[in-house]
């Protein structure tokens, strides 16, 4: 799949099959995110692979939009470790691009993903970084749902002229 196609088709998946994920192609998922831009190359970003059943099942419990999970054979939670930084105000837009980078990559290895905010919500931060045993400079961004899709959807079309702007705002393009 070309880099278009992947971003254009890329659409978030909330049902999968029980199929497990094979670790060669979590680590294809781990290189996209790590191969994201960050600010001053600071690459904060560190990952928690969850596999574990009940680890799956006790989210949903902590995070209001995350029932996928108790049918998603793993999920990745997106951290920053946010100590000790150079640029300390960059690491959530450096984790976002870490994050796009891994739900295009899923989906262009024919799997299916969703991002799970939890990152600013103070109590989901608070409840996932107890769950996961996360140290303290190190904070829970997202949780990202990865499974064989059980489902199926066309591409969507986003695009909005509109919301373009030439030069300065107000000016569209073309004129």
């Amino acid at each position: 799949m070309d880099a278009m196609d992947a971003i254009l088709g890329r659409r978030s998946i909330r049902e999968y099959t029980a199929r497990k994920i094979d670790p060669p192609l979590i680590e294809k998922l781990l290189r996209a995110a790590m191969a994201a831009p960050s600010a001053g190359n600071q690459q904060p970003w560190r990952f928690v692979v969850i596999d574990d059943r009940a680890v799956l099942d006790a989210i949903p419990k902590l995070h209001p939009y995350a029932e996928m999970l108790k049918a998603a054979p793993l999920a990745v939670a997106v951290c920053g470790q946010v100590a000790g930084l150079k640029h300390p105000d960059y690491w959530v837009q450096d984790c976002a691009a870490a994050t796009q980078n891994l739900l295009v990559a899923a989906h262009a290895l024919g799997l299916g993903a969703v991002w799970l905010g939890v990152y600013p919500d103070k109590p989901r931060v608070e409840a996932i970084a107890k769950l996961l045993g996360l140290p303290k400079g190190v904070v829970c961004h997202n949780v990202v749902a990865v499974g064989h899709p059980a489902e199926s959807k066309p591409p969507g079309n986003r695009f909005d002229p509109a919301h373009v702007h030439h030069n300065r705002w107000g000016n569209r393009p073309g004129r």
